[in-house]
């Protein structure tokens, strides 16, 4: 009979909820107990943890593993002081075991202390078995610090231990593209695809650093490296799809996105980009079919809301233009996207209300682009709400002091409210910085415009 480490372990699960529903206490060895606790902590059920910890001591007093999980348990509930006495008791037994250092690490980690982790970590580099772990640990004890550099070297040690460890593999990735380090990033990669050539991970890594440069053929033969390595990988086929798209081959993208809507369920992702393939190719009621699936799919990605609603514009159909967007600010009214083209759209069919309404809440919720300031300005001047347009240009000159755009407006808002004074101030300064835009005054404030001090104003500047 062959010997099954998950069927025991799942025995001892089994045997030891049993025993907690009927308070029939059962002996497990300490094994089984260090088991039980590990898969409680790794599954995140600490209340479980802790009642395996306890009916283990109770049963194994001495176990250095199981007051070690104690330890463990007392530092993910932010008990420090307990823990660490746990930890110097168990120094005392064991000087040379690693875990104690790991743990005692965690502590200064979860205290900020991230250099006096490191420091342990290190300590214990020399005393364990395994020290890509260790290393691993000190590269995320780095990144906490945001020193990328070594958080990278430490990465890259625990790879060369383990070349199957791809979480390392990606948080080097991570520190070269914090670093804008693409060729570095590229050239480590092609190393270590040298030595493991059926990587589909590196593959496809290497790819994503050649589309950011642009290199688009490279980025492809890489991504087909992914597939041929792994052909279910299907984030090889959507990023392939990606530069596929970049070179105009929306056909064979449209193949790519295929493939992996047959590996698995369909990603809103792949939808929205055979849309966008769809809409190039010609293909109005494919590229529609798919926004749609793509906003079924997942209802809260907001790009393909945006994809629908662009369509629409785009075809100048905006009654269906500003349903969608209203479905899209209804299910997230906090989206900035989504307010600034409901304002556009009700601004296009003469909504001017509800654009203004559009208008404020796109500024609200942080959009300060100058043409959001001036449209919506101007929308209020429409609805001759003058002082409120005052006010909305005035906060725009805070973000774009020396915008004549801007001052322009104030100038004739000014006059129109024979506050000549300011208008004189707003106008003058318009006037030094650029006189050409002085066509403001003349078609969205004729009676600025009329006044005798504008026109001389004007002349002055010879306009």
């Amino acid at each position: 009979m062959n010997y099954n480490p998950e069927e025991e372990e799942n025995f001892s699960l089994t045997r030891f909820e049993s025993m907690l529903k009927t308070n029939n206490v059962s002996f497990f060895d300490s094994e089984e107990f260090e088991r039980i606790t590990n898969y409680y902590i790794e599954e995140g059920k600490i209340a479980l943890a802790r009642k395996a910890v306890k009916l283990g001591l109770e049963q194994h007093p001495t176990s250095i593993n199981l007051r070690l999980y104690k330890a463990e348990i007392f530092i993910f509930e932010n008990k420090f002081e307990e823990a660490n006495v746990i930890l110097n008791e168990l120094y005392e037994l064991e000087p040379n075991n690693e875990e104690i250092y790991i743990q005692k690490a965690n502590i200064y980690s979860k205290q900020d202390k991230h250099q006096e982790a490191i420091d342990l970590l290190e300590m214990a580099i020399d005393l364990t078995e395994d020290p890509s772990d260790v290393y691993s640990l000190i590269g995320m004890e780095y990144l906490f610090i945001d020193d990328f550099q070594n958080a990278k070297y430490n990465f890259m040690k625990c790879l060369e231990i383990d070349d199957t460890d791809y979480s390392a593999l990606y948080n080097i990735i991570y520190c070269f593209d914090f670093l804008e380090q693409r060729e570095e990033a590229i050239e480590y990669l092609n190393m270590f695809l040298n030595k493991n050539p059926y990587c589909e991970v590196a593959w496809h890594q290497v790819g994503k650093q050649y589309f950011d440069l642009k290199l688009y053929e490279k980025a492809l033969s890489a991504f087909d490296f992914a597939v041929i390595s792994d052909d279910r990988f299907i984030g090889a086929y959507l990023e392939k799809g990606k530069v596929l798209e970049k070179l105009g081959r929306y056909n064979e993208a449209l193949e790519n996105y295929q493939i992996t809507l047959e590996l698995d369920d369909p990603t809103s992702f792949a939808l929205l980009r055979m849309g966008k393939c769809y809409d190039q190719l010609g293909n109005d009621e494919l590229a529609l079919k798919h926004y749609k699936r793509c906003v079924h799919e997942d209802p809260l990605l907001d790009n393909g809301w945006i994809a629908i609603t662009d369509y629409y514009t785009k075809k100048l159909d905006f009654q269906k233009a500003l349903y969608y967007i209203n479905k899209a600010i209804h299910i997230d009214s906090e989206n900035v996207l989504y307010w600034k083209r409901y304002a556009k759209i009700n601004h296009r069919l003469k909504f001017y209300e509800e654009a203004e309404h559009g208008y404020r809440r796109t500024l609200e919720l942080g959009n300060y682009e100058l043409e959001t300031w001036l449209t919506h300005a101007d929308i209020l001047l429409y609805l001759e709400e003058t002082d409120a347009a005052i006010t909305i240009l005035s906060q725009a000159l805070e973000f774009y002091p020396e915008n004549v755009e801007i001052m322009f407006r104030l100038s004739g808002l000014n006059y129109t409210k024979y506050d000549d004074i300011q208008g004189r101030f707003f106008l003058k300064t318009a006037l030094m910085i650029d006189p050409d835009f002085s066509i403001i005054l003349e078609e969205l404030f004729p009676y600025a415009y009329s006044k005798k001090e504008v026109k001389q104003l004007l002349a002055k500047y010879n306009v």
